[in-house]
């Protein structure tokens, strides 16, 4: 991999009229300024449907689209809507936040439009793809048809016994009554993947790559667990025996809570692997690289006994390791691979770390601390890496120079040489631009130095989250000539 550098902006924080970015106009103009900025790669958060909090680590699917991306004016020039249907609702007030509920209240009703009037006439296009995603498309338009039809309720939450534990009759009988819905969901995720296609392959005509974000773990109301819980440490009754979380660290002093059902890599050690191997393939259709969320979580895992109220109360478990990597690269050695290895270092994770051969992570926020030998100091990291200046679980660099404890922030500014008139968030864009790191991020709240307000999400919080937005008109032709030239000069 050459040197290079891109830049983080979530799809949902593009702006459009429709309450939510999308993959349309704005993301090919956000693609045109990222090449304008000599930037080499777009990264992304998931791009799965959200569910609890509004989350995209917490989707029904590993493997779908998500809904709300799908760009209207592109169904409306598709003759698959009007432009007076795309208008009539109201998507919230503030064009700088995603609002969830507007989006949750309108917007499937445009897309079931959409399917009524394209089925017939994409029978073909549709039929071919939902054959090429047989392996997860039928369970997950069933699982979403089934779920409207109980009220939204998890699936562990259903009435009917068996099509909670997912038995063939109960699956048959569903689908058959639920017909319309199946069709909808189907054809949804077909207008998705044809639509990211399109701006996939505008972003490679630009010579921009993306690179996308897989969770490690998939949500317990999902498809993935009601369809195979065979995959996961469930009961006889497929509730979970232990759930995934992580202990006290920089993010949280309480840990973390995620209550995701663990997998039972026993079992899947047994097929080779093969949902894994399936999910990497499915990341290599949308992304060009793969940051793994949680990599530590192969070496060892954090397991919580379920009903428990705190993430303290978990305990250390041995993950797959390198046997599992491995795997994956031998299936799918065309997806480069990041691992998300964050949080305190321990010699199993830097173990498989150097086994693996992965670049790793370093973020400059958490240089400062007054540690010596800390291991996000540019003096010390590797060439093999990926440098933030913070990742989406960071606050802009500007709301961090505000609120960090004054002693990390003066170590900053002597170790950067940082300054007022170069501004702050810039020196330290310097720095990390100048580092040996293969490759460089910053978000672009980081490059338009906004701060309280500009932040993604907060670990440990469900309010407030993945909602920030970019408005009109911020991204300017002089900030990616400025861009472009703290890009030439450190070569990437």
């Amino acid at each position: 991999m050459k040197r290079a550098s891109g830049i983080i902006l979530p799809l949902f924080s593009l702006p459009s009229p429709y309450g939510v970015g999308t993959m349309g106009k704005a993301a090919r103009d956000f693609v045109d300024f990222l090449a304008a900025a000599k930037q080499s790669w777009w990264q992304v958060l998931p791009v799965a449907p959200t569910s609890h909090g509004d989350s995209p680590y917490q989707s029904p699917s590993a493997f779908a689209g998500n809904p709300y991306f799908v760009d209207l004016d592109m169904l409306v020039a598709d003759g698959l809507i009007t432009k007076a249907e795309a208008e009539a609702p109201t998507w919230g007030d503030d064009p700088t936040r995603v609002d969830y509920a507007a989006l949750y209240e309108n917007r499937l009703d445009l897309l079931r439009l959409a399917c009524e009037r394209g089925w017939e006439r994409d029978q073909a296009a549709v039929q071919s793809f939902a054959s090429e995603n047989a392996d997860w498309l039928e369970d997950y338009a069933l699982f979403m048809a089934i779920k409207r039809h109980f009220g939204m309720a998890a699936w562990y939450a259903w009435p009917d016994d068996e099509i909670r534990l997912h038995r063939k009759n109960a699956c048959r009988r569903y689908a058959r009554e639920l017909d319309d819905d199946v069709r909808l969901f189907t054809y949804v995720q077909y207008l998705f993947f044809s639509q990211w296609k399109e701006l996939r392959d505008y972003a490679h005509s630009r010579n921009v790559r993306i690179f996308g974000d897989m969770p490690i773990y998939v949500a317990l109301d999902s498809a993935d667990v009601w369809a195979h819980p065979e995959n996961y440490q469930l009961d006889e009754r497929n509730n979970p025996v232990e759930v995934a979380g992580v202990p006290p660290d920089y993010f949280s002093s309480e840990g973390q809570l995620w209550g995701n059902p663990l997998y039972d890599y026993e079992a899947m050690a047994r097929t080779g692997y093969e949902w894994w191997k399936r999910r990497i393939r499915a990341a290599g259709r949308l992304y060009d690289m793969v940051r793994i969320d949680h990599f530590r979580g192969f070496a060892r895992y954090w397991s919580v006994p379920a009903g428990a109220t705190t993430a303290k109360d978990g305990r250390w478990v041995d993950g797959p390791g390198i046997e599992l990597i491995e795997a994956l690269r031998r299936d799918s050695p065309q997806v480069a691979l990041v691992a998300e290895d964050l949080g305190t270092p321990t010699p199993e994770v830097m173990e498989l770390l150097l086994a693996s051969g992965l670049p790793g992570m370093k973020v400059l926020q958490f240089a400062f601390d007054g540690r010596e030998n800390n291991e996000h100091l540019p003096h010390g990291i590797p060439t093999n890496c990926v440098c933030y200046t913070g990742t989406h679980d960071n606050a802009p660099l500007a709301e961090w120079f505000a609120e960090e404890s004054k002693e990390w922030v003066d170590l900053a500014r002597r170790y950067v040489g940082l300054s007022e008139d170069e501004g702050l968030a810039w020196g330290m864009v310097r720095q990390g631009m100048s580092s040996v790191a293969t490759l460089f991020f910053a978000q672009m709240q980081d490059y338009l130095e906004l701060g309280a307000g500009s932040r993604i999400n907060t670990p440990g919080t469900t309010d407030g989250n993945w909602r920030w937005r970019l408005r009109e008109g911020q991204l300017t032709r002089e900030l990616s000539q400025r861009i472009a030239c703290v890009t030439r000069l450190y070569g990437r």
